[in-house]
């Protein structure tokens, strides 16, 4: 699977889901845009690979790492077969792209590969209000397939911590590409 990581805060969430990836050696290609390093700097002290490495479960075995500049890399052909894309967390500025089909960038390419392959592509925005024009885009992406999990966890579990919080949201993602981990304990009514 592709997972990116863009410029939106929220960066905890897309460390977590890298980490879950990792250790459960499921074959994950990782993009992080210029924005994305921004913000795990920012929100998690994370400056280049080998911290986020170190944050990760250190085993990178089945983890390859593009360049978000690299248009040619192999997420960017649909030749190239992967059981999905994730962005996460997904800046309104790659939703806007997205929506528009722009493609300037590995991960904007590869989100548009995904979407023409039919295959699923998850979008976890954390931006709040959302304006019309951020409706309109997630409405415009939802309609051409992609599935849109806003970075808003529940509370029926009883958190006390925040990486409780953010497990929440990584399980919501690892539901949906069938990917079968228990991070959280399950609604039972």
């Amino acid at each position: 699977m592709i997972l990116a990581l863009t410029g939106a805060s929220g960066a905890p969430y897309g460390v977590r889901l890298l980490d879950v990836l990792a250790r459960n050696k499921i074959p994950t290609e990782l993009i992080i845009s210029s924005h994305g390093w921004r913000l795990l700097e920012t929100e998690g002290g994370i400056t280049d690979d080998a911290g986020l490495k170190a944050r990760t479960g250190g085993d990178w075995s089945s983890v390859t790492v593009h360049s978000d500049d690299d248009r040619g890399a192999g997420p960017a052909s649909g030749s190239h077969r992967t059981r999905g894309m994730v962005i996460c967390p997904c800046s309104m500025g790659t939703v806007a792209a997205i929506a528009a089909g722009t493609s300037r960038s590995l991960v904007e390419r590869a989100a548009d590969v995904t979407l023409k392959e039919r295959r699923k592509l998850i979008l976890v925005p954390r931006e709040t209000p959302l304006s019309l024009i951020h409706l309109r885009n997630l409405v415009s992406v939802t309609e051409a397939g992609a599935v849109v999990i806003p970075a808003a966890p529940g509370f029926y579990h009883r958190p006390t911590s925040i990486d409780q919080l953010i497990d929440f949201i990584v399980q919501r993602i690892l539901d949906q590409l069938d990917i079968d981990v228990a991070l959280t304990p399950r609604w039972s009514g």
